[in-house]
C-alpha cells in the first residue's frame, strides 16, 4: 500500500484529541481538528453581542480546547511554530473539508452510540480509500464499523495512542472484522517510522493489550495494599525507579490519568471479560469506591492519593492519603533493607533476583506482585495476542517500563518464576511449562546482533519483525566491542563506523570518557571510516563530572584541574577537527558537557525528545569544554552585512548566561545549539543510532576532507565587553541576578568578546579556548561556586547564591 499522508482530520478536540492533533503537526503534517458546535452562548459572548451563528462562538470549543493544549507542561508540541499546522473547525460547518484529507481519527466521547452516528455523518463526506479510525480505548472494534460501506470497513480500525501523544509511545492498532491487511501494514510501518511509535498490532479484545495488563498490575496493586497493609508512599517506593517504572510510580501515575479513566477501564474489563481467570481482581476495592463518591480523582480535582495544601507560612506541602482512615495526613517516608540492597547495582534488570530474594516486606511484596503478573501474562496468550513481545512492548511503550513483564521473568529466571507462581498457588498458563520442559529457558535471545523471541506456535525461538531499521547496542556489545574502559564501550557498527557509548553514572563526562573518546578517534582513524558518539541509555549525558571538579577544587590542585579542562578542551577540537566524520546523537537530557559534545561534532543526529543546553552557570561555572568559544564562533558566523552584531552576540550570550535549555531538538536550533542546514531530528529514538550510521558513511564516502582549524573569528572586543558589563550591573542593581552571577556572567563577557582588545579582531579557536579557560578555573576558586557544586552533587538542583 502505497500511501502518503499529507493531511489528517482529528474528529474531537478534548484532550485526547488536542495531543494527538499536535503530535501529527509535530511530523510536519497539516491537521483538520473539528469539534460540536456549542448550544449556549456564555456570558463574555452574550456581553459582545455576538450570536450562535458567529464562527468565533461555533469553534469556541475546539478553539479553547487547543489553547489549553497548546499552554499545557509538558507541551504536546515540539515548537509553538509547528501548530501554525492546525487548523480548527466545527462538525457542521467544516465537516465536509474530510473529503480532502488522507486520514481521519475520531476522538470523541467513550459512548459506542454516539462514535456510531458520527461515523455516520463523516461517511457522508469521506472519499473512498481515506483511512479512517479509532481512538478508543476499549469499545470492541467490531461493532463500531456495523452498517457502513465495504471501503469503509476495509480502510477502518483502531488506532489507539497513549495520553500524553507526544510522550508515550505505544500506538495500538485494533483491526475490524474487514480491516484490509494493507491497511493495518501501512499503519504499523507508519506509526514507527513517522509518528516515532512503538506500533503493536493487537486483538479486539476488551482494553486491547497496554490497559489489559496495566489495569491488571495496578488493580492487583489496590488489593495488594489491604492485604500486606502497605501505606500510599510504600507502594508508590516500591513501584518507582527502583523496579525501572517512572517516578510517578503506583499512586502518582493514577493521580495524573485520574481515578475515573482507571475505573472506567477497569469497569469494562470486569463487564466484559467473565471468563477472564482473574475476573474477581477487577472488583475496586472499597477504598476506590469512596474515593470516586468523594470525587477525589487526582489532580483533575485537586486531591486523590496525594493532595497539595499551603501552609500558614504561603509553602506548599504535599500530603498523603491514609487508605484506612481515608484522611489526608504527612507524608511518611518509605524504606526497606532490601532496596538498600539494590543501591550499589546500576543496571535495574540484575536487580530483579535481589528483590525477589528480600527477606523483608519488600521482598514478599516482590514475591506476590510479579507471582501475579507473570500467571496472567502468561493466559493471555493467544487471547490478546500471539506474541509474547507484543506484551512486553505494549507495558514499556504504553506504561513507562524499562523491562516488560517477559524480560522481567526472564532477569528473574523462567523456572524460578514459575517456582513464584507456584507458590503464591497460582497456575501459569500449561504452554510455559511445556516451554521450559523443551530445555527453553528464557523467553528471550540474541543471535548476530538481533532479538529472537520464543514462539509458542512454533516451539522455538524466532527472530522478531521490524529490526531491520535499528541497531540495538545491547545486542552487538558483546560481540563487536572494539576498545572498553570504566567510561566507554567501542563498537563496531559495521560498514567501516565506530560507535563510543558512555558507560559512566548518568554518562557524565570525566577521564575515562575523554580517553575514551580519543582512542576511539584513534582507532577510527586509522582503520575505519566515520565515529558516532551515541547510546541508548534514557538520557545521552548529563555533563561533565562536577565531583572530579569540586575534589581538585577544594584541594586546590589547581594545575591538575587546568590539564583536566584543557583536556576536555582538547578532545572537543579533535572531534570538530579529526580526519573522519564524526557524528553526536544526542537524546533526553544533554546538558553541559554533553551538549558542548554535540556542538564540536561534525553532525548532530538528535532525537525530537532531546533536552539541550549549556547550564554550567546553574553550578557557578561558564562552559569549559569549548561551549563558551563555540558560542561566540556560531554568533561572528551569523553575522550579515548590515547586522547589529552586538544584538547577535548578546542572543549567544543570553543562551549560556540564562542556563537555556530546550524543551525539544526543534527548539534547539533557535538557541543555535542545532544548526539548520547540517544538523537533524529523527522522531523514532530506536532509528537514532541507525541513521546517525548512514550519514557518517554518507559523509565518510562523499570525500570528507579533515577541517582546517579556524584562525579567523571576529572578536568585538571592548565595544562587546563594554556593553555586557552595563547589562549584568543593571541586573545586579535590580536584584534579578546575585553578586556571584553577576561574577560568573562577566567572566563569560570576557570570552565571548575576546578580552578587552581596543577594536574587533580577528583570533583563534584556541585564543577564546585559553581564555575561556582562564575564566573557568578563577571561577573554581570562588567559595560560592564550591558552594554550588556542593548543592548539586547532594540535591540534585541548582543553588543561587
Amino acid at each position: 500500500m502505497n500511501k502518503h499522508i499529507k493531511k489528517v482530520a482529528v474528529i474531537g478536540s478534548g484532550i485526547m484529541g488536542s495531543g494527538i492533533a499536535c503530535h501529527f503537526a509535530n511530523i510536519g503534517v497539516e491537521v483538520l481538528l473539528l469539534d460540536i458546535v456549542p448550544r449556549e452562548l456564555t456570558d463574555a459572548e452574550k456581553a459582545k453581542g455576538l450570536t450562535l451563528q458567529d464562527t468565533l462562538v461555533r469553534n469556541r470549543l475546539v478553539n479553547d480546547s487547543l489553547v489549553t493544549a497548546l499552554k499545557s507542561k509538558p507541551s504536546p508540541i515540539y515548537h509553538q511554530k509547528f501548530s501554525e499546522r492546525i487548523t480548527t473547525g466545527n462538525l457542521e460547518d467544516d465537516i465536509a473539508k474530510v473529503g480532502q484529507v488522507d486520514w481521519i481519527i475520531e476522538v470523541v466521547v467513550e459512548r459506542l452510540d454516539i462514535k456510531k452516528m458520527v461515523f455516520e455523518n463523516l461517511e457522508k463526506y469521506r472519499k473512498p480509500g481515506t483511512l479512517i479510525t479509532s481512538n478508543t480505548s476499549g469499545i470492541p472494534i467490531k461493532f463500531m464499523s456495523e452498517g457502513r460501506s465495504d471501503d469503509f470497513q476495509k480502510h477502518f480500525c483502531g488506532t489507539h495512542f497513549f495520553n500524553p501523544a507526544r510522550y508515550l509511545k505505544l500506538f495500538e492498532i485494533i483491526p475490524g472484522p474487514k480491516t484490509s491487511p494493507e491497511v493495518l501494514k501501512f499503519l504499523n510501518g507508519y506509526g514507527e517510522q513517522f509518528l516515532g511509535k512503538t506500533s503493536v498490532i493487537a486483538k479486539d479484545t476488551p482494553a486491547f493489550i497496554g490497559n489489559r495488563i496495566g489495569i491488571f498490575s495496578i488493580q492487583s496493586l489496590f488489593h495488594m495494599v489491604n492485604d500486606m497493609k502497605l501505606t500510599v508512599e510504600e507502594v508508590d517506593k516500591l513501584t518507582g525507579p527502583v523496579i525501572g517504572r517512572p517516578k510517578s510510580a503506583t499512586f502518582r501515575t493514577v493521580d495524573v490519568v485520574g481515578l475515573d479513566t482507571l475505573v472506567h477501564v477497569a469497569n469494562g474489563i470486569y463487564e466484559n471479560c467473565t471468563k477472564d481467570e482473574r475476573h474477581e481482581l477487577f472488583k475496586l476495592p472499597g477504598f476506590i469506591n469512596s474515593m470516586i463518591e468523594n470525587k477525589w480523582l487526582g489532580s483533575k480535582t485537586g486531591q486523590g492519593f496525594y493532595k497539595k495544601i499551603k501552609n500558614k507560612d504561603g509553602s506548599s506541602q504535599i500530603q498523603t492519603l491514609d487508605l484506612n482512615t481515608l484522611e489526608y495526613r504527612d507524608n511518611k517516608r518509605a524504606s526497606f533493607a532490601t532496596l538498600e540492597l539494590t543501591k550499589t547495582i546500576d543496571k535495574v534488570v540484575d536487580r530483579f533476583k535481589v528483590l525477589v530474594a528480600g527477606k523483608d516486606k519488600a521482598g514478599e511484596f516482590y514475591r506476590k506482585s510479579f507471582a501475579a503478573l507473570f500467571a496472567y501474562v502468561s493466559h493471555r496468550i493467544p487471547e490478546i495476542t500471539d506474541e509474547i513481545y507484543k506484551i512486553d512492548d505494549a507495558m514499556k511503550a504504553g506504561f513507562g517500563w524499562e523491562h516488560g513483564p517477559f524480560q522481567i521473568w526472564d532477569a528473574i529466571g523462567v523456572q524460578a518464576g514459575l517456582d513464584l507462581i507456584e507458590a503464591e498457588g497460582l497456575t501459569p498458563a500449561p504452554w510455559v511449562g511445556e516451554m521450559a520442559a523443551s530445555g527453553a529457558n528464557t523467553f528471550y535471545s540474541v543471535k548476530e546482533g538481533a532479538s529472537y523471541c520464543y514462539d509458542i506456535e512454533k516451539k522455538s525461538a524466532q527472530k522478531i519483525p521490524g529490526q531491520d531499521a535499528f541497531i540495538i547496542l545491547d545486542n552487538i556489545r558483546k560481540t563487536k566491542e572494539v576498545f572498553k574502559n570504566s567510561g566507554v564501550v567501542i563498537e563496531d557498527l559495521g560498514d567501516g563506523i565506530l560507535n563510543v557509548e558512555f558507560q559512566s553514572k548518568m554518562n557524565t563526562i570525566g577521564g575515562d570518557v575523554l580517553a575514551g573518546l580519543n582512542k576511539a578517534i584513534d582507532i577510527a582513524e586509522k582503520d575505519f571510516q566515520g565515529l558516532v558518539v551515541g547510546n541508548q541509555a534514557p538520557n545521552f549525558s548529563v555533563g561533565a563530572n562536577i565531583g572530579m571538579i569540586f575534589m581538585m577544587a577544594v584541594e586546590q590542585e589547581y594545575d591538575e584541574l587546568n590539564m583536566a579542562i584543557k583536556m576536555f578542551q582538547d578532545t572537543m577540537m579533535r572531534m570538530r577537527y579529526s580526519a573522519i566524520p564524526t557524528i553526536a546523537a544526542p537524546h533526553g537530557m544533554t546538558l553541559g558537557g554533553g551538549c558542548e559534545l554535540s556542538l564540536h561534532a561534525d553532525m548532530v543526529v538528535a532525537a525530537a525528545e532531546t533536552y539541550i543546553g549549556l547550564v554550567e552557570f546553574g553550578v557557578g561555572v561558564i562552559p569549559g569544554g569549548g561551549g563558551s568559544k563555540e558560542m561566540a564562533l556560531r554568533a561572528q558566523d551569523t553575522f550579515k552585512k548590515n547586522d547589529v552584531e552586538l544584538n547577535v552576540l548578546q542572543e549567544y550570550f543570553l543562551t549560556i548566561g540564562m542556563a537555556k535549555v530546550s524543551t525539544s531538538a526543534y527548539e534547539a536550533f533557535d538557541l543555535g545549539i542545532l544548526q539548520k542546514g547540517k544538523d537533524i531530528v529523527v522522531v523514532n529514538k530506536d532509528r537514532q543510532i541507525a541513521t546517525a550510521k548512514a550519514y557518517a558513511k554518507i559523509m565518510a564516502e562523499s570525500g570528507y576532507t579533515q577541517p582546517i582549524k579556524r584562525t579567523d573569528i571576529k572578536v568585538l572586543g571592548k565595544q562587546a565587553l563594554g556593553m555586557f558589563m552595563v547589562g549584568t550591573d543593571a541586573m545586579q542593581d535590580s536584584n534579578y541576578i546575585s553578586a556571584h552571577d553577576h561574577k560568573i556572567a562577566n567572566k563569560l563577557a570576557y570570552v565571548m568578546a575576546g578580552g578587552d582588545l581596543s577594536e574587533p579582531s580577528l583570533v583563534s579557536e584556541q585564543y577564546l579556548l585559553d581564555l575561556e579557560r582562564e575564566a573557568f578555573l578563577s571561577l573554581c576558586t570562588e567559595r560560592k561556586t564550591l558552594e554550588r557544586i556542593q548543592h548539586m552533587l547532594k540535591t540534585g538542583k541548582p543553588l543561587r547564591n
